[in-house]
């Protein structure tokens, strides 16, 4: 981004770069100079004006979509006030830039479409996918979000629409952690899609033809991590909403190879741990005193279950007893030893016990003191199911992870009635605060934002070659750490989302310590690597 002094262009071509756009910011000096002088209102506004102005404008508007698509034409008209307000208002924005606004946004994307931000990579791109990337307009690219739509929050197969995810994954890199907006770039790789009502809409904008799979997919895969190598030296890519059937075995094959990392998996299992800590520590138990039953058993499920067996390994159980406290549900019922069919990471978990069907059935069966829900089926956490929690625990801990709310397993109002205000609840998205008779509890939000912008960060600053299963693990003991007493007094086992940046900024902290203690750092070690990483944060400021 060029300094605010320095223009290479004036007059309308000003006004219509986001990145040079001050809007009725401008000074009259650099009215004058720059050939702005008439194009805008006569008042000269402060950049605190403008913020006032932003969060009024929002205030008027009656939906969460609306307010969406309102602060993404913010970001296109002037980015550096879209961050601003991002850094400034982080509790209130965050849940209309990303979860759980950005799902209904990702329904509606081509519908809403009418701004490129973003590259997009097809099939039909084999063989010069080098040059695509070369369209992006800048070369100091650090940071790619990738994803190919496959499983786009728990809304299934959208295709190109999914781009919502990287640009708002994005969002939170800049506007939370610090990452600057020229280093980051959402890309999609757009193998068609197989959700058939969406390929044939009017509206859709992707490629129209069922999903690339097998051979061919692969090999376009890694012609484009291939180029974004080439192209972006150094990169680190995030993969993110992949389908199940790619995203485990992506991951194994690239994380040795490349810089990059797996949020569903990897950054949901460290916020799914650090809430299994803070929980155990308001039962006055310690995290091997956990049985933890997840309904689900997909990309989330499995990555908060390894990370907890990491967890008490590190705590001094064998990887065998740290498994035994770990139990899946999915679609068939209790994951056991005895199905003859089982993928590679669900057979670590399949439990020697009889095939038992219904939730409520395997909870009164194997008695946990943690039901984790990342199943993506609404209201799946019934009266019945909360109620068996409760007879088993004094305190059950009920985690419903799954996005947007719509999906949520159920909502903090029937975690706490349903369990007469014994639960430890937290949910993939923020629910507003739910009063018992004189008790008010203020629910946590379990959500990546406080690992992954941390961590990418962490990774971009330090220059690291790789990211490590222990930068997770440190990640998740600082956010553990991040949780106040005051925090715990009201029932929240995450932080607010107002200390966000804070967070990141530890998180990052930590990553980029972890990086330069096992020789994965490419930059120089500071002596101060929280003051290193403080000074390396963009600020968003004209």
């Amino acid at each position: 981004m060029p300094p605010r002094s320095n223009f290479p262009v004036k007059g309308l071509s000003v006004l219509q770069d986001p990145f040079t756009n001050k809007g009725t910011a401008f000074s009259l000096e650099e009215r004058e100079s720059l050939g702005l002088h008439g194009l805008l209102p006569p008042h000269v506004s402060t950049l605190q004006e403008q913020l006032e102005r932003v969060m009024s404008g929002l205030a008027r508007l009656a939906t969460p979509i609306e307010r969406y698509v309102y602060l993404s034409e913010l970001r296109h008209r002037n980015a550096t006030l879209y961050y601003r307000a991002l850094q400034a208002y982080p509790a209130e924005l965050l849940p209309l830039v990303y979860t759980p606004t950005v799902g209904e946004g990702c329904l509606r994307w081509s519908e809403l479409f009418h701004r490129s931000r973003g590259l997009f990579v097809t099939a039909a791109d084999r063989g010069h996918i080098v040059k695509v990337l070369e369209n992006w307009p800048t070369r100091d690219v650090r940071l790619i979000v990738l994803t190919d739509g496959g499983r786009i929050l728990g809304l299934g197969d959208l295709g190109a629409n999914g781009m919502g995810i990287p640009t708002g994954k994005l969002d939170l890199y800049i506007g939370c952690a610090g990452v600057h907006p020229e280093q980051g770039l959402p890309l999609t790789l757009d193998v068609g899609t197989d959700n058939v009502t969406l390929r044939e809409s009017r509206d859709y904008l992707g490629t129209r033809q069922p999903r690339l799979t097998g051979a061919e997919y692969d090999a376009l895969v890694e012609e484009l991590l291939v180029a974004a190598e080439s192209v972006f030296p150094g990169v680190l890519v995030q993969f993110e909403d992949f389908g199940n059937a790619n995203a485990f075995r992506l991951l194994e094959r690239y994380r040795d190879r490349i810089c990059t990392f797996n949020d569903d998996i990897q950054g949901t299992g460290a916020m799914g741990l650090a809430g299994l800590k803070t929980a155990a520590r308001l039962t006055n138990s310690s995290l091997r005193d956990l049985r933890v039953l997840f309904f689900g058993a997909g990309e989330a499920a499995l990555g908060i279950a390894e990370q907890l067996v990491a967890g008490l390994v590190v705590d001094g159980l064998t990887d065998e007893e740290a498994r035994s406290r770990v139990a899946l549900v999915d679609s068939k019922g209790l994951v056991v030893a005895r199905r003859a069919e089982l993928s590679p990471q669900k057979r670590r978990f399949a439990v020697d016990r009889p095939e038992t069907l219904g939730l409520v059935r395997v909870i009164e069966a194997w008695r946990p003191t943690a039901l984790v829900g990342a199943v993506g089926i609404g209201g799946s956490f019934d009266e019945p199911v909360l109620r068996a929690m409760a007879a088993h625990n004094e305190r059950p801990i009920v985690f419903a992870l799954s996005n947007p709310t719509s999906k949520s397993e159920c909502t903090a109002e029937q975690a706490y009635s349903w369990t007469e205000g014994r639960a430890i609840f937290a949910s993939g998205s923020l629910f507003a605060p739910v009063t018992l008779g004189e008790r008010t509890f203020n629910p946590g939000q379990a959500n990546n934002s406080f690992i992954f912008p941390g961590v990418g960060f962490g990774v971009v600053a330090s220059g690291a070659k790789r990211v490590t299963h222990e930068m997770f693990l440190a990640a998740a003991d600082v956010l553990t750490g991040c949780v106040s007493d005051e925090d715990l007094a009201l029932g929240r086992i995450y932080p607010s989302a107002s200390r966000i940046s804070e967070v990141a900024s530890c998180v990052a902290t930590a990553v980029a310590t972890m990086a330069w203690e096992r020789g994965l750092a490419t930059v120089p070690r500071p002596d101060d690597i929280g003051a290193f990483i403080r000074a390396a944060r963009y600020e968003a400021h004209y």
